[in-house]
């Protein structure tokens, strides 16, 4: 997946005449801050070359994660048109930028991002991105609902305390869907975990990834998490001193709405393992269970099915 043209562009622009070595540097810091998930009262992103490093080396990453989940979404409510947004922890408007991707009516969002830096080069962006009304503020509006509602890659900056007191605010502010995404880690799945258990307690209706309001039935070790391979740019080749060209940004998500949609019968948990006439499929079923199923070519139509599907799509 690769970021839309006009914000490619404009993060182009952005990084022209940028030194490479102060760019490569600014993105060791910046991911080593992330990964440690350190609260030290500073912001992660906490001037314009941070930024500029978050650009390069994070935002197409964190991008094909959140246009995965709302994909997701639309499966389960392919209904859904949300025409306003509230993004809570916008960045450089990331989710902005990935819900008119696949919603291209939307026409107004609200977009709260504290890092001075880093909503500077948001509100320089967003212009090209063709929604009619964006307000960008440092702090969530007292009252008022948008259709969907976004905290992506917040919570692992956040203490438990601020965690109980976020969630239950952006619910509030939730006319349909919330959606939340964090990083595809053992402790990011147990973030995600603590925000089903509050949003389920408040009756939030499951969307997805789960099939499902039971107990999650994965036990440590493992973990639900999903990954969205992304191509990377001569520019996030040279921020990250990488050479591949590729990465896969590993994720896991909770979107919980107040309208009930057709949860689908499974969904597949971990890469499908084909073999010479069979398909291994790890799936969390509608049951509350998890339980891998082997789809061999004998069973025809459901067998074709089984040979196309990937990692994180659901089964009906």
């Amino acid at each position: 997946m690769e970021l839309p043209p006009a914000l490619r562009q404009a993060v182009d622009a952005a990084l022209e005449g940028v030194s490479t070595r102060d760019l490569a540097a600014a993105s060791a810091a910046l991911s080593q801050r992330y990964r440690g998930e350190v609260r030290d009262g500073r912001f992660h992103v906490s001037d314009d070359l941070a930024a500029r490093a978050y650009l390069a080396a994070r935002l197409p990453a964190t991008y094909a994660a959140i246009r995965a989940t709302l994909d997701a979404i639309a499966d389960v409510r392919p209904e859904f048109a949300p025409r306003s947004l509230l993004d809570f922890g916008s960045g450089p408007g990331t989710a902005l930028w990935a819900a008119i991707d696949r919603w291209p009516n939307l026409d107004s969002a609200t977009l709260i991002e504290a890092s001075t830096s880093m909503r500077k080069f948001g509100e320089g962006f967003v212009g090209e991105s063709g929604v009619a009304q964006i307000d960008w503020r440092t702090d969530a509006p007292a009252c008022g609902e948008s259709d969907l509602v976004t905290l992506a890659y917040v919570l692992d900056e956040l203490d438990p305390a601020q965690r109980a007191m976020l969630i239950p605010q952006l619910w509030s502010r939730t006319g349909d869907i919330l959606l939340i995404v964090e990083p595809g880690t053992p402790a990011g799945w147990q973030r995600i975990l603590d925000a089903r258990d509050l949003l389920l307690q408040q009756g939030a209706q499951m969307v997805a990834p789960c099939p499902h309001a039971q107990a999650c039935p994965l036990v440590a070790p493992d973990w639900c998490h999903f990954v969205r391979r992304v191509s990377r740019s001569r520019v996030h080749l040279q921020a990250k001193s990488a050479e591949v060209p590729w990465e896969d940004e590993k994720f896991s998500y909770l979107a919980v709405a107040r309208n009930a949609g057709a949860l689908p019968a499974a969904r597949v948990i971990a890469p499908p393992r084909a073999g010479s006439g069979k398909v291994t499929l790890k799936l969390c079923e509608s049951d509350g269970k998890a339980e891998t199923v082997l789809v061999t070519k004998r069973e025809g139509v459901r067998y074709k099915q089984a040979r196309r599907l990937d990692w994180g799509e659901s089964w009906s």
